[in-house]
């Protein structure tokens, strides 16, 4: 009779641990990448009051710049639901079609954002490039069935692609804090 010892299975974190987990990352690492000028991003941000979208802001985007904003915040939000939802119904294989479409004119529609680099591609389109190959592949996954594969890939995209992004981009001065909170 041999002794063999299971290990206990972890019990998986919920969401809201798993994403506050997350934004204190970001936090840490934007604090970190902002230096000196943190006290000045901390002032701003005191002085945030939430309010509807500024409209007049958002038409003077160029087109990229709004489908890639338009697309992004709609998968945030569906995506923050199929994270809670129950997994391999009806319903998360056909709201996870439309996140991936959704996903994928995001992604495409960086290709068109380039004046972060003066009219050229910067070092955040390797990023554009890792969602249109990692997507595909998340797909794929799950159509052979490979649950933990999908899972993993559509969890980085999401909290890595979407809620670390997201808190980014509301860095007091950007343009989602100046729509929303500015």
């Amino acid at each position: 009779m041999s002794s063999v010892s299971q290990t206990p299975r972890r019990r998986p974190m919920s969401f809201g641990l798993r994403f506050g987990l997350t934004m204190a990352a970001a936090t840490v690492l934007v604090a970190l990448s902002l230096g000196g000028a943190w006290s000045a991003v901390v002032r701003l941000a005191l002085s945030a009051h939430p309010h509807a979208p500024d409209m007049a802001l958002f038409h003077a985007l160029s087109p990229a710049v709004k489908i890639h904003l338009v697309t992004a915040l709609t998968a945030l939000g569906l995506g923050a639901v199929l994270m809670t939802a129950r997994k391999g119904r009806t319903f998360h294989r056909v709201a996870g079609w439309v996140w991936v479409c959704l996903v994928m004119a995001t992604a495409g529609a960086t290709l068109f954002i380039t004046s972060l680099n003066h009219g050229h591609w910067s070092v955040l389109h390797l990023l554009t490039g890792w969602v249109l190959l990692i997507l595909p592949l998340g797909v794929i996954w799950a159509k052979r069935r490979e649950v933990a594969r999908h899972r993993r890939t559509m969890m980085g995209l999401f909290y890595g692609g979407f809620a670390i992004n997201l808190f980014v981009a509301l860095i007091p001065g950007r343009t989602l804090w100046m729509m929303f909170l500015g």
